[in-house]
């Protein structure tokens, strides 16, 4: 084993006791069940962790993340964790959060070819195409980044409300919302995009699936 490697084995053995002895009964309640209100669909970027920017312990939010925080309905992966946070866990909230200063929606703006991962990016290349107009009239690259990021989340929520997992949780009654966040490195804070969906109401009609159907 490396020493680097070796590294992170002795920073895990000075959690584990820290922990252990703020909270002695803390390992044997996470073993026993996970329980949490809460699913968080982000992005890859190592600079943001769910668990420590709601201050929620582990078992407390449930996980899914990959480049740019995009939902899509061809990915088994992230359906699969869909389904399971909403119809076994049992979640109440499905929060899909985007940040500033992603590295994966400023790949999509630019035109440089970067690999396999384009094809991935694509999804957010089709959000730039439908709201051309409003970004092509932000004059500050940033600000313009900025708002595609914005937007990405917006669209990323409706493809999961568009969902078959989520629509079927809500006809069954199920309490289940849908947000749309945002989060800055530059000052640690969410922004909420105020596009939270909490039933087949707030769904685009040609989405809506017909219970049974």
């Amino acid at each position: 084993m490396t020493k680097q490697l070796t590294t992170l084995f002795e920073n895990n053995r000075q959690w584990a006791e820290r922990v252990k002895t703020d909270d002695p009964e803390f390992f044997e309640r996470l073993a026993a069940q996970q329980s949490p209100d809460y699913l968080w669909i982000g992005c890859s970027d190592s600079r943001v962790p769910a668990n420590q920017i709601v201050d929620l312990l582990p078992g407390e939010v449930f996980v899914h993340r990959n480049v740019a925080n995009i939902v899509v309905n061809t990915d088994l992966n992230c359906l699969s964790v869909m389904q399971y946070a909403i119809e076994v866990l049992q979640v109440k909230h499905v929060m899909v959060v985007g940040h500033y200063g992603c590295g994966g929606v400023a790949a999509a703006y630019g035109d440089s070819d970067t690999g396999l991962v384009d094809n991935w990016l694509r999804n957010i290349k089709d959000v730039l195409a439908a709201h051309s107009p409003e970004l092509d009239a932000i004059a500050d690259e940033s600000e313009r980044l900025d708002r595609l990021v914005e937007l990405n989340v917006e669209h990323q929520v409706a493809n999961v409300c568009h969902s078959s997992i989520v629509q079927n949780a809500w006809a069954r009654g199920q309490s289940l919302s849908v947000h749309g966040w945002v989060y800055s490195l530059k000052d640690g804070l969410l922004r909420d995009l105020g596009c939270a969906v909490d039933g087949p109401e707030g769904v685009a009609k040609p989405y809506r699936l017909s219970p049974g159907g």
